[in-house]
């Protein structure tokens, strides 16, 4: 898993400044349309992963994500059968 998500972030890493940040904001304001097709809650932490490459506020957002995300994974293995 993360060398996808480090691949991922090299390659995001190319695309200019302004260009990160308008992905970004278009993830986002996407993912909060979740109720649409196509649309979905998976492109919150996708927009907050774009924006963590230029923002310290989107990496503190996506960090809290992805520890919640470990979480709850650990606690749905655990009360397995």
């Amino acid at each position: 898993m993360y060398r996808r998500l480090n691949s991922l972030l090299e390659r995001i890493r190319v695309v200019p400044y302004h260009g990160r940040t308008l992905i970004g904001i278009a993830l986002l304001l996407g993912g909060l349309l979740w109720f649409l097709p196509v649309l979905g809650l998976w492109m919150i932490p996708l927009g907050l992963l774009v924006l963590s490459t230029n923002f310290s506020w989107a990496r503190r957002g996506y960090l809290n994500i992805m520890v919640w995300w470990r979480r709850s994974r650990r606690k749905s293995q655990n009360n397995r059968p």
